[in-house]
């Protein structure tokens, strides 16, 4: 079905992405592809579709291809029958029916004359029931926008699928109608994704690096048990490796002081005896050469100690290595932040929420606000956070610190350097060495520090954010995050994952991720 050989890319820069990369995919296997952010996956898939070339290496597929791209508003500019590859279709049929019966039209149909019957069934399936096919993608919501992208496949019926990030900015229905469809297909599938309740819908985990591909045969809770297997020993030879240079370094110490000691005995003896000064010489020449052999002999087992152990810990996963240092709030529990009370928002003369919202935060809660795309999540947020001034009803505030992270990490600010960003939070007065010392331990090294904050990938922006509230003299009495894993790699959700977890101050977090959410101790929803 699929078969990639020595496939390899490098960056119009000449940076190299990856190289070397093989896979066989065989009819009706379903497969992931993991790994951390920026190793080439999404570039991968383009590949595969025919959207980019390789550098190097050779493709085959059998049979046809549908590709679902991960979606930034790339494609606000199209209608959604172009997205779905329609379009010509489409306007050849009204061309007929309007009666310009020519050739050219009845070629472009193909004999397809149920094709708008197909694409309003397919429209259905995915909750689309009110899209047009002229209508424009810039008019959609994220979550739509991939939709329209998955009606392709009920459309099209390729043999092969590939999804990049599909269930980002879903809903929770949604989501279950994309797993479904995935556990039903006689497809063949390459699938993207941070989703860990749609990654265990697969049959095989590919972890991709830049040298390569290493499978593991099951979900992704079997290749998170294989990988701890793999750490815990990485983590055993680690702390054998330093025990063994701290021993050699000791015995080698030892050594010299035994050696210097004899050769000053030796000295001593011969100088009584009355060695000629020639002999003397040569005596003390013969010692400097055997100490030194001895230094050489344990410097050269120390140094290949020390490459050992540092090749070693550079296999250590980024999030063992971050440090997180997250203050308390300083207010009590259970102190009430907001009280809510008959809360309404009219837009176009239609009510956002069918029912009046009626609820209330209390300090140190952790609470989730879910409903379907288009449900009004985000504009309660901009409400609480006295951003959307047009609503009826009663909202009380309880004056605190809060912080919000959006989708785009708007706190940040594009233009800065990584260094410059983390002085805006600097409110303590840190030191500058005490600044970078708290960048490298978010993974920002020096070489790091004079990048523009623009340059940063979601998952880099994202450790950016938390380092800037660990800069922080004080802790924000309220986290507020909206949608804060979409596009961002598993080991950049486990290090927001852990994060949280910390965080003792109240939390409040849209999200479709119901794995996340129960990792990071939800206790309450707001159901929408």
């Amino acid at each position: 079905m699929l078969i990639l050989e020595n496939i390899s890319y490098i960056h119009p820069n000449k940076d190299l992405l990856f190289q070397n990369i093989n896979l066989s995919l065989q009819d009706h296997q379903k497969i992931a592809l993991i790994g951390n952010n920026g190793v080439g996956k999404s570039t991968l898939l383009k590949i595969i579709a025919g959207e980019l070339q390789p550098t190097d290496g050779h493709i085959s597929t059998d049979g046809s291809l549908y590709y679902v791209p991960q979606i930034f508003g790339q494609y606000n500019h199209l209608s959604v029958a172009q997205v779905l590859k329609i379009e010509s279709k489409i306007k050849a049929l009204r061309e007929i029916l309007a009666g310009n019966v020519t050739e050219d039209n009845f070629t472009a149909l193909e004999d397809d004359w149920n094709i708008e019957d197909r694409c309003q069934q397919a429209l259905n399936y995915w909750m689309l029931t009110d899209i047009d096919l002229d209508q424009k993608l810039s008019s959609l919501s994220g979550g739509q926008k991939t939709k329209v992208f998955l009606a392709g496949l009920n459309i099209h019926q390729p043999k092969l699928i590939l999804l990049d990030e599909p269930s980002n900015q879903l809903d929770s229905i949604s989501r279950s109608l994309l797993y479904q469809y995935i556990q039903t297909s006689t497809c063949s599938i390459v699938i993207v994704s941070h989703d860990r309740s749609l990654l265990n819908q697969l049959e095989f985990m590919y972890e991709m690096n830049a040298t390569g591909l290493t499978s593991y045969m099951g979900d992704y809770d079997f290749y998170l048990e294989e990988k701890k297997i793999i750490q815990d020993a990485l983590q055993s030879d680690v702390k054998h490796l330093e025990k063994e240079l701290r021993k050699t370094k000791v015995n080698a110490r030892r050594t010299l002081e035994r050696q210097q000691k004899l050769d000053a005995r030796g000295k001593a003896k011969q100088q009584k005896e009355g060695v000629s000064r020639i002999m003397m010489n040569t005596l003390r020449n013969n010692a400097e050469k055997s100490t030194a052999k001895l230094k050489d002999i344990h410097c050269e087992k120390s140094t290949g100690l020390s490459k050992e152990l540092q090749s070693l810990r550079k296999e250590i996963p980024d999030i063992d290595k971050i440090k997180f240092g997250l203050t308390d709030s300083t207010l009590h529990t259970g102190k009430i932040l907001y009280k809510i009370n008959s809360l309404k928002r009219q837009i176009h003369d239609k009510l956002l929420w069918q029912e009046d919202l009626n609820f209330q935060i209390t300090s140190a809660e952790r609470i989730a606000i879910k409903g379907e795309n288009g449900a009004g999540k985000s504009t309660l947020i901009q409400i609480l956070l006295n951003n959307t001034p047009k609503f009826t009803g009663e909202v009380y505030r309880f004056p605190h610190i809060s912080i919000y992270i959006d989708q785009d990490y708007s706190i940040i600010n594009n233009e800065l350097t990584i260094y410059d960003q983390v002085q805006q939070f600097n409110d303590a007065g840190l030191l500058e060495h005490e600044i970078k010392i708290r960048l490298n331990r978010f993974l920002f090294g020096k070489e790091s520090w004079d990048k523009r904050c623009r340059t940063l990938s979601g998952g880099e922006k994202m450790r950016l954010c938390l380092c800037c509230l660990t800069i922080r003299n004080l802790a924000p009495d309220m986290i507020v995050m909206d949608e804060p894993t979409n596009n961002l790699d598993i080991q950049n959700i486990e290090i927001l994952t852990e994060a949280i977890k910390m965080y003792q101050g109240t939390l409040l977090i849209v999200s479709h991720d119901d794995y996340f959410l129960k990792e990071i101790n939800i206790q309450k929803i707001i159901q929408l």
